[in-house]
C-alpha cells in the first residue's frame, strides 16, 4: 500500500463554521466524529483512498486508483502536518476559498515543506448537477498527473460549465489543456473509472462528520467553510507545533 494513500486527519477537536454549500444528501451515521473506520481501525478520514481494504471493485484498478491518490496531493513528505481539503468543485464557496486563499497556503506552506495537501471530493449532486463529473474529471486526469492543472482550471472556469446540460466537451478542452493525453483521460472518464474512488472520498468524509463544503482538517482540527487565509496561518501553525512538540 503506497504512504500516499494514508492521510491522517485525527480527532476532531476544534469545529467553526462559515459560509458553505449545506450537504442535503444523507446524514452521517451517528457520533461520526468518535467511530473508527472498519477497514482500517483508524480514525475516520485516516485514509484518502485504500481500494482493497475499501472493497472497491470493478472498474477501478489498484494501479488507477494508486495514481489518481498520489497524483490529488502534494508538498513533502516529511511535512509535519496534513492539511486536507474537502471540496466540491461546484461549490461557489469552495471556488471563493480556491481564488482567495489557495495559492497563498500552497506558498506559504505547501512548497515549503511545511505542509502535505490533500483533496477529497464531496460532490453534492443534489443541488451541484454537474458536481461528480467534475470530480470524475479531475480524478481522471489525476491519474495522469495532471490534477492539479485541471483543478485549478476547474474552479476558474466555474462560472462557465456549472449550468450546462452537458459539461463534457468543457471539460475535455480543459484537461488537455492541462496536458492530459486526451485518448486515456476520455477512457478513463467513459469507463467511469475513478468514481469508485470518489465515493470513498465522500464516503469517508461523511464517517468524519463532513456535512458541508469546503471543510478542511488542519491536523487535529477542524475548519468548516471559506475561511481567510489568515484563519488558516492561525490554525497551521498552531497544529505545526504541536506536531513538533515542546522544544
Amino acid at each position: 500500500m503506497p504512504r500516499t494513500s494514508s492521510i491522517l486527519i485525527g480527532t476532531l477537536a476544534l469545529v467553526v463554521s462559515l459560509a458553505a454549500c449545506a450537504r442535503s444528501e444523507a446524514t452521517p451515521a451517528a457520533n461520526a466524529a468518535s467511530a473508527t473506520d472498519g477497514a482500517t481501525g483508524t480514525t475516520p478520514g485516516a485514509s484518502v483512498a485504500q481500494p482493497r481494504e475499501a472493497g472497491m471493485t470493478g472498474g477501478l484498478t489498484y494501479s488507477v486508483s494508486t495514481a489518481a491518490d498520489r497524483g490529488r496531493i502534494r508538498g513533502a513528505g516529511t511535512a509535519p502536518i496534513w492539511l486536507v481539503e474537502v471540496s466540491d468543485f461546484q461549490c461557489p464557496y469552495c471556488k471563493q476559498w480556491h481564488d482567495q486563499s489557495f495559492a497563498t497556503i500552497d506558498r506559504e506552506f505547501v512548497r515549503t515543506g511545511k505542509v502535505r495537501l490533500a483533496y477529497l471530493n464531496f460532490p453534492l449532486a443534489s443541488i451541484h448537477k454537474n458536481a461528480r463529473a467534475a470530480s470524475e474529471a479531475a480524478m481522471c486526469a489525476s491519474v495522469q498527473d495532471k490534477f492539479w492543472p485541471l483543478h485549478e482550471s476547474l474552479f476558474t472556469s466555474q462560472p462557465r460549465w456549472a449550468a450546462m446540460d452537458n459539461p463534457m466537451p468543457v471539460f475535455d478542452s480543459l484537461a488537455v489543456a492541462a496536458g492530459a493525453n486526451a485518448a486515456a483521460w476520455r477512457q478513463c472518464m467513459t469507463s467511469h473509472a475513478t468514481l469508485p474512488l470518489i465515493e470513498a472520498d465522500r464516503d469517508r468524509s461523511s464517517r468524519a462528520g463532513v456535512q458541508s463544503t469546503p471543510t478542511f482538517f488542519i491536523g487535529d482540527r477542524k475548519l468548516e467553510g471559506a475561511y481567510p487565509v489568515d484563519s488558516f496561518r492561525v490554525a497551521i501553525e498552531a497544529a505545526i507545533a504541536k506536531a513538533r512538540g515542546p522544544k
